[in-house]
């Protein structure tokens, strides 16, 4: 598979998309060698209607309106971590630049370690008028088995 590619496993499709931002993998010796070129994934699941965006560890770029566009995420997983992936203030622009019309938005690298500043209380105030229903309070999920998903709201 390759960015622009769709595989089909009868009950899904996943379509590998491209994202933005550093790549590169320890190798049990220590050394650090390029990770290749970073992507993302739209999983849509026909029976249910459902198209997820997986953003990975992407900063916001031009092309998430080709994402968009071409695959109409009812659901979007992106970062707002800060420091090695996006944070909040370019989250919340690509939610209302690019994905404005999607059902649900899930933060998601952040709040895991000291030098991932970007918080969900920042994401929240960044989104301006984006509505603030469609988020998933996702540190009520983080880490913890027994933690539900809501909304946050």
């Amino acid at each position: 598979m390759n960015k622009g590619g769709t595989i089909d496993f009868g009950f899904c499709q996943v379509s590998q998309v491209t994202a933005d931002h550093s790549s590169c993998c320890v190798t049990a010796d220590g050394h650090i060698e390029t990770g290749g070129d970073p992507t993302g994934f739209v999983i849509t699941l026909p029976h249910l209607n459902q198209r997820i965006y997986h953003g990975g560890d992407t900063n916001v770029f031009s092309d998430m309106k080709i994402i968009s566009d071409l695959h109409d995420p009812t659901i979007i997983m992106i970062p707002i971590g800060d420091r090695f992936t996006m944070g909040p203030r370019e989250a919340s622009y690509a939610c209302n630049k690019f994905f404005n019309n999607v059902q649900w938005v899930v933060p998601m690298h952040f709040g895991t370690f000291p030098l991932l500043t970007g918080t969900m209380e920042d994401f929240k105030k960044a989104l301006g008028d984006f509505p603030i229903n469609k988020v998933i309070d996702t540190p009520s999920i983080k880490d913890t088995p027994e933690a539900t998903w809501k909304v946050v709201g």
